[in-house]
């Protein structure tokens, strides 16, 4: 496994048995990704410390890190596209490489102007997917940066926004449901056209006279480990402790508990039309979220 960082500070460091955690602060997008695909409409700005995605009725545009990383806390800032965005979206995600590929993915569905993005999440284990969540935000998120993070675990998968978490996929493989902990991945952005189906199921398409679409990254940060991540203790994920925290605490299930009755507005585990023959094992796991 790549590792962020070339140093560690010995006083901070915390060992775990064989667990070494790694501080990792804001990256460099220069240093640490790639722009993957195209061209010019991807740019790093400001001595590395921001990168922009553009979208035009030619090409999207997208980047990669140059490492991958298993198990770990990643954070991203992004302020996503303005004004109509229909039919465009903009992708954060962890994901090794594969037909058999793990992933764990943010994308924002764009909108109408006035009408409120659609964060959707999804979970992917040996290729396999099919487990989306989806949530409207209770912010715009395209007048400030807001922060999208990923706090992934041999226990859990935690999706937070702003340090709230909005969503958790527990490690169910005692009941026979694969997780995501074998393969490395390396962290994913694009912005591309899906006006097929991102906004209202394909019914409003791209208006293209309002293009170029782009949207805004900066202070990417993660934290991951070397040698064995199978033990943790620390702090609380939900307000903003050590990502190897194995759970939320008592104000973190509320805020969770919060997004979910208030924000969500697909379930996956919840999608009888979808499921006539029964839901998923992971969706009748006590405690799933």
């Amino acid at each position: 496994m790549a590792q962020l960082c070339s140093w560690v500070v010995a006083a901070a460091a915390i060992t775990v048995g064989l667990l070494l955690i790694v501080p990792a602060f804001a990256g460099n997008f220069s240093e640490d990704f790639d722009i993957t695909w195209g061209g010019k409409r991807a740019n790093i700005f400001e001595r590395g410390q921001l990168l922009s995605l553009s979208l035009d009725k030619i090409s999207g545009s997208g980047f990669r890190s140059k490492k991958d990383y298993l198990f770990g806390r990643v954070d991203m800032q992004l302020k996503l596209v303005a004004g109509n965005s229909a039919g465009t979206v903009t992708t954060y995600y962890l994901s090794s490489e594969g037909t058999a590929h793990d992933e764990i993915d943010f994308e924002f569905l764009g909108n109408l102007s006035g009408q409120p993005y659609i964060v959707h999440t999804n979970v992917y284990t040996q290729g396999k997917g099919n487990r989306e969540q989806q949530f409207y935000l209770w912010f715009d998120p395209t007048k400030n940066f807001h922060t999208y993070s990923i706090a992934w675990t041999p226990t859990q998968i935690i999706f937070l926004v702003d340090n709230t978490p909005i969503r958790v996929f527990r490690n169910a493989e005692s009941i026979g449901v694969p997780f995501p902990k074998s393969q490395p991945m390396k962290v994913y952005s694009s912005l591309w056209n899906a006006d097929d189906w991102a906004t209202q199921g394909g019914l409003v398409k791209t208006d293209w006279t309002k293009s170029p679409f782009t949207a805004y990254y900066r202070n990417f940060n993660i934290q991951t480990c070397s040698g064995s991540c199978s033990s943790f203790s620390g702090g609380s994920v939900s307000k903003g402790g050590l990502w190897k925290s194995q759970d939320l605490d008592a104000y973190g299930r509320r805020r969770l508990r919060w997004v979910q009755k208030n924000f969500m507005i697909y379930d996956y585990c919840a999608d009888f039309k979808r499921f006539p023959q029964g839901f998923p094992l992971e969706c009748k796991r006590s405690g799933r979220f």
